[in-house]
């Protein structure tokens, strides 16, 4: 096994850059941190670059390479706490190849699309939402948080490897689910909104939720096939966009 100790190898810099969305996307490669997230890399069919390990921690996690191809470099305890960004580092990080399939979404099943969600923690959890309510996709919107950003990957729990997760064109694709009679509901509280309780669940949709702020963009909006509200009645103005949408993904699916 490699071992890397200076935090100014060139390799190590390449790893660090994937910290940003610019360098994430420059490269076509994110980082996973954690047992967990890494266990979940290794058993879907993304394709791994490197394990990257503390070095106190190589016996402990050999498992996850000595029966595999991957390759695993050993490194010290400075590198790992420049690479983490995780509260309490566990020593184990995966450099992943970004995957993105749009040919994979096609209306089968619901797919969850978001306009502008800008909070991480929001966006990893409504992709393991719609992983846990069976849905086929989710598309991210211009404007909202990237998918592979540490703290979205880290309340996706592993679900971005479950499901198809594109970032692309929201209107193009409204255009497409409506062309396929694949209905298409936007969230908002304007005159033309119904109840959700209104409508019966079904096996095919999309339905799209929007920025903490602000809603989904009024534009999109009139777009859709109906928009939805979700009654209050208590006090509250409004619900979180990770509540209100997982209200709506496991009410809406049949």
């Amino acid at each position: 096994m490699e071992r890397i100790e200076s935090t100014q190898n060139k390799q190590v810099k390449e790893w660090r850059k994937l910290l940003t969305r610019k360098g994430r996307k420059k490269q076509n490669r994110y980082l996973v941190e954690g047992l967990h997230l890494v266990e979940e890399a290794i058993k879907s069919d993304t394709e791994i670059d490197v394990l990257v390990i503390r070095e106190d921690k190589v016996m402990d996690y050999a498992y996850l390479y000595e029966k595999s191809e991957i390759d695993a470099v050993e490194v010290t305890e400075e590198i790992t706490s420049m690479l983490s960004d995780a509260v309490t580092e566990q020593g184990i990080l995966a450099v992943v190849k970004s995957q993105e399939s749009p040919e994979d979404i096609r209306g089968n099943k619901p797919v969850l699309i978001l306009d502008e969600v800008q909070d991480p923690g929001n966006l990893g959890t409504l992709i393991r939402t719609a992983d846990a309510a069976g849905f086929e996709g989710v598309i991210i919107g211009k404007g909202s948080v990237d998918l592979f950003n540490p703290k979205a990957l880290r309340s996706a729990q592993g679900s971005h490897f479950h499901l198809t997760i594109i970032h692309d064109d929201i209107e193009t694709w409204i255009g497409m689910f409506k062309d396929r009679g694949i209905p298409v509901y936007g969230t908002a509280l304007d005159e033309r909104a119904v109840s959700f309780r209104s409508i019966e669940p079904q096996d095919r949709f999309a339905l799209i939720v929007g920025n903490e702020g602000n809603g989904v963009n009024p534009k999109i909006l009139e777009q859709t096939s109906e928009n939805l509200y979700i009654p209050i009645k208590g006090q509250a103005e409004s619900l979180n966009v990770a509540i209100a949408a997982s209200i709506l993904m496991f009410s809406l699916y049949q």
